[in-house]
């Protein structure tokens, strides 16, 4: 069977990103406050100051583009850029919320960013380079359009066994059906969790003054119940998993999911410990 090809791969990532939408806005002032370190982390990277011009890579429902808008103020502005368009959507109604009028979100792939060479004073993608089906060719664009000086910062996923987070319905839905190992170079979920390994990606393209850094953390939930419910509204590559389960699988799957959660318990709440890989690096002058 041939492996499918890199607009294959773009548009399938289009329809599970866009499924997922409505999960995503159902979450989201729980996941913004739950990710709120990691969007201030990256602003700080890019070293953001007021009247930048800034490309955000992959904003989804809006961070951290929401928060760079806020940074660079009036007199800068934010584009945001996602596969999802129903994403985006709710990114929108959040920038009207917040009153910013300095920000513009719009669909596109990452790997051919329709924008003139230098054009952008700073860089940032959240969880967003791991899923692309051709990484180098997406930070050669990010090379191409930064101006001479400026810099990109990024977050990816660190290793799974850091991040029982993520791991633990992975690891439980192995339990009910077996999952080929994953490709390291095609795009998922821990493609560039190596250290060094999206830092060096930079580094070919010719950026320099790179850090690569694992930035440990957790996401903390009320209810173990919450954490399972969210899993299942956000996470798109875990949905698909989760649809290889019969419906007793998954009810089996879904207690098992569950017990493993309480064991990271902390009196009221559940504390998933996270690991994440930043990555930043600077344009030469």
């Amino acid at each position: 069977m041939a492996s499918p090809s890199p607009e294959q791969i773009i548009e399938t990532q289009r329809q599970d990103w866009n499924r997922v939408a409505g999960g995503w806005e159902k979450w989201d002032r729980f996941f913004d406050e739950q990710m709120a370190f990691l969007n201030h982390r990256l602003v700080a990277d890019a070293r953001l100051r007021s009247g930048m011009r800034v490309l955000d890579l992959g904003s989804g429902t809006g961070y951290p583009a929401l928060l760079a808008a806020q940074t660079v103020g009036p007199s800068g502005n934010v584009t945001g850029i996602d596969l999802a368009e129903q994403m985006l959507e709710a990114a929108r109604r959040k920038a009207t919320a917040l009153k910013l009028s300095n920000i513009t979100f719009k669909t596109g792939d990452v790997t051919t960013l329709p924008f003139e060479a230098a054009s952008f004073d700073a860089i940032t993608t959240r969880f967003c380079l791991m899923f692309l089906p051709e990484i180098p060719k997406a930070v050669a664009e990010i090379a191409r359009i930064l101006k001479p000086d400026t810099w990109v910062a990024a977050a990816v996923w660190s290793a799974p066994d850091k991040n029982p987070y993520l791991k633990i319905p992975i690891d439980v839905i192995k339990q009910f059906v077996e999952l080929p190992s994953p490709d390291p170079a095609a795009p998922g979920i821990f493609r560039l969790a190596k250290p060094g390994e999206l830092a060096g990606l930079f580094e070919q393209a010719g950026l320099n003054n790179i850090s690569d850094q694992e930035f440990l953390g957790d996401v903390r939930f009320k209810a173990t119940d919450d954490y399972f419910s969210s899993l299942m509204d956000i996470a798109a590559p875990i949905q698909n998993l989760w649809g290889k389960l019969s419906p007793a699988q998954k009810a089996e799957a879904k207690q098992r999911i569950i017990h493993t959660a309480e064991q990271y318990r902390m009196g009221s709440i559940v504390a998933l410990p996270i690991a994440v890989r930043m990555v930043a690096a600077q344009k030469p002058g």
